[in-house]
């Protein structure tokens, strides 16, 4: 899961939401010197992080990919169902979306102080580039993961993933909806 389902998945505390962003930083920091809602929003992320990696419908997407990419497909996917999430907002939630973003948008600002320094600057740029409406429309997925491809080290063929995402668009969406009705009953229980 990216960003965004995080948040929406997390326990309904800040600080728990902004744990569930610190998961994706949390290497080499010390859990136990975290305040309780910070460690509860880590464990929720990872938790959400291995019930995606092991459902079933996740895995029939990974298999869409073609052979070169399909390394890859994990990370695509993340991203894709954050708009998906977008796309079908009032299906999982009643919460009004825009709100919700702007508040969370807002917690990342009022509680930077617990955020080590590369959470801190993503936040800020999550903010100030409004990520998650950007993830609104499909081409900016295909933008996002052409920037995680061109931050990969070593040779790969990550970029243009968004090709093949265009070419089972209704196959994914369709498998994220049944997916991640699953996963926010998960949730509800972590």
């Amino acid at each position: 899961m990216n960003h965004l389902a995080h948040v929406f998945l997390a326990p309904d505390t800040p600080e728990a939401r902004i744990g569930s962003i610190l998961g994706d930083f949390s290497r080499g920091l010390t859990l136990e010197e975290l305040t309780p809602e910070l460690q509860r929003g880590v464990q929720h992320h990872r938790a959400v992080d291995s019930y995606t990696d092991r459902h079933p419908q996740v895995r029939a997407s990974k298999r869409l990919f073609s052979q070169d990419r399909r390394r890859f497909a994990g990370v695509a996917l993340d991203i894709l169902y954050d708009h998906y999430l977008l796309k079908h907002w009032d299906r999982f939630s009643e919460l009004d979306r825009e709100a919700f973003i702007q508040r969370v948008y807002a917690e990342f600002a009022e509680y930077e102080h617990l955020m080590p320094d590369p959470m801190a600057r993503v936040t800020r740029r999550m903010a100030a580039q409004d990520w998650f409406g950007q993830y609104q429309r499909l081409e900016n997925i295909g933008y996002a993961l052409d920037r995680v491809a061109q931050r990969i080290r070593f040779p790969n063929r990550f970029e243009g993933i968004i090709i093949e995402i265009q070419s089972h668009n209704a196959e994914l969406e369709d498998r994220f909806i049944a997916f991640f009705a699953d996963l926010q009953q998960h949730a509800r229980g972590f």
